[in-house]
């Protein structure tokens, strides 16, 4: 039982990511646009204070918002789509025509049991989705109805007729069945979702009223749950639900210490950013505090391995710094040192404590080039992402003397500290260069994907093959059969995660072109995650 629910997390986890890595881009964009309206940008560059740029900035910003608005249906589409096991695309549709139908629905009771609020909707529980007056669901609904239109898609998307009804087979035999499905989970909803509400709130003022120590709690669980690939699950909820606080602004209610910064960002008046961002400032142990654990496991390194370390070390820290890809380090002394890897989530979480302590506005989820997409272009006024930046350096200085003493201490093997035969490391600096040339011949890219199905038991051991940002994930018959010396010593992983017949290696960036070539050895349709 324990298997089959770790299963189940994980293939949720993974589905997430589909909405999920979608949005910072969204954000981006966002921060883009407010740069061509920025007041202070204005004075300083002149000729950028024009009809055309200023038009374009406001246009750009305002437009992506609207993404912000309606992630009910984002993710609803977004997880039918990563959840299903065949046909994704029109599970994805599906789940569009489920989500329309479920809001009229709702709509249409409401309205026949007199319960729709006339006026003003803020504080009553109920919502505009898409033009449709609705019980205030937020991106909850989304999950769940993508949850339910994959269920009933992997059921029925390979039924088929042999008579008049052929037509009706396959996935429209799904949409069939899913029609009265959401019609009746929109009428049980009117009913079961305002006790939700209620429990939701309640939990928000439960963590706000925790004060510190749930901001250190959240910081902490975050870190902690790397190595099962549920990490993003704490987050996620504070990032885009009422749990990470609620905010009128322009006069649209959003939810979410996400939601909320990029629509901050987006107007053109001031003032300081929203307590709730804290809940996304979660960058202080990425581009900061694990380049302190990086020089530490350098300097501990031993003379004769210090070459090999910097090797190894460098580009995972800059991977780290730059694009917010924490894996590559957290791995090399996790399993080694798991106490690091427990100090490492406790700093996590304090650094989030301290900031809040500050009133530090900024944030830097994904590394240093969001950090300043998302903040210098507000200044330091809104966001005081100066004291962020002094913040890191602090932490920067707690995590190398910490690391430094608890390697010493306890004599623990990290990278260049390995003693005879054992493997400890990320890859070596030969598989490094090798991994990094940029005149890799394609026949050396297939030769590399056959090492890891041979090291991973073999084409007839793996079921699945999928990725995340960081990391390979596969469903294999037998986990036992993998080779994790192979897999670390010649493609490059820098760990191996098992969950009964789940398991994850993790590759950093390059992970999407390693997928994309392991599925042409497996000769099977490459499909995007």
């Amino acid at each position: 039982m324990r298997e089959r629910v770790m299963d189940t997390m994980q293939k949720f986890s993974k589905a997430m990511f589909i909405p999920v890595l979608i949005l910072p881009i969204a954000g981006i964009l966002i921060a883009i646009g407010n740069l061509f309206t920025n007041a202070r940008l204005l004075e300083v560059l002149p000729f950028l204070n024009n009809p055309v740029t200023t038009g374009f900035g406001t246009i750009l910003s305002g437009s992506l918002v609207s993404i912000l608005v309606n992630l009910g249906v984002v993710f609803c589409v977004g997880l039918a789509v990563g959840l299903a096991n065949k046909k994704k695309a029109e599970a994805g549709f599906i789940a569009l025509l489920g989500y329309l139908v479920f809001i009229n629905a709702m709509n249409r009771f409401m309205g026949l049991q007199g319960m729709l609020v006339e006026g003003n909707l803020q504080g009553t529980g109920q919502t505009m989705v898409l033009g449709v007056q609705v019980l205030d669901m937020g991106v909850f609904l989304g999950i769940f109805l993508g949850i339910v239109t994959a269920i009933v898609h992997n059921r029925f998307a390979d039924k088929e007729f042999n008579n008049a009804f052929q037509i009706y087979g396959g996935t429209r035999f799904v949409f069939i069945i899913l029609i009265p499905v959401v019609v009746l989970l929109g009428i049980l909803f009117t009913y079961i979702w305002p006790f939700f509400q209620g429990g939701i709130s309640s939990l928000g003022n439960l963590i706000n009223q925790s004060g510190n120590f749930g901001i250190f709690l959240y910081g902490t669980l975050e870190r902690l749950l790397i190595p099962t690939g549920l990490h993003h699950l704490v987050y996620t909820p504070f990032l885009y639900t009422e749990l990470g606080g609620i905010a009128e602004i322009g006069g649209e209610t959003f939810e979410g210490a996400r939601n909320i910064y990029f629509a901050e960002i987006a107007k053109a008046d001031g003032g300081l950013l929203a307590p709730s961002v804290i809940w996304d400032a979660r960058g202080i142990s990425k581009m900061f505090g694990l380049i302190g654990a990086c020089l530490a496991m350098y300097h501990k390194a031993s003379p004769e391995n210090k070459a090999k370390a910097r090797a190894i070390l460098i580009p995972a820290a800059v991977t780290s710094f730059i694009a917010g890809v924490t894996e590559p380090i957290e791995f090399s002394f996790m399993f080694v040192a798991p106490l690091l890897f427990i100090v490492h989530a406790g700093l996590s979480g304090l650094s989030m404590v301290l900031l809040n302590v500050l009133n530090v506005r900024a944030i830097g989820p994904n590394g240093f080039i969001d950090f300043l997409l998302y903040n210098v272009p507000l200044g330091t006024e809104r966001t005081v992402w100066p004291m962020y930046i002094v913040v890191g350096l602090f932490f920067f200085v707690v995590y190398y003397y910490l690391f430094r003493f608890l390697i010493t201490k306890f004599d623990y093997k990290t990278i260049g500290r390995e003693e005879s035969g054992q493997e400890t490391k990320l890859y070596s600096k030969k598989d490094y260069q090798k991994k990094k040339s940029k005149t890799v011949e394609p026949e050396n890219e297939l030769g590399l994907a056959r090492t890891i199905v041979a090291a991973l038991g073999g084409e007839e051991n793996i079921e699945t093959v999928t990725n995340c940002y960081s990391r390979l994930r596969l469903t294999l018959a037998d986990p036992d059969k993998v080779d994790e010396l192979t897999l670390k010593n010649e493609t490059g992983a820098s760990g191996i995660i098992k969950k009964g017949q789940n398991v994850q290696v993790v590759y950093g960036l390059q992970v999407n072109s390693i997928r994309k070539t392991v599925d042409r050895v497996l000769n099977r349709v490459i499909v995007e995650e």
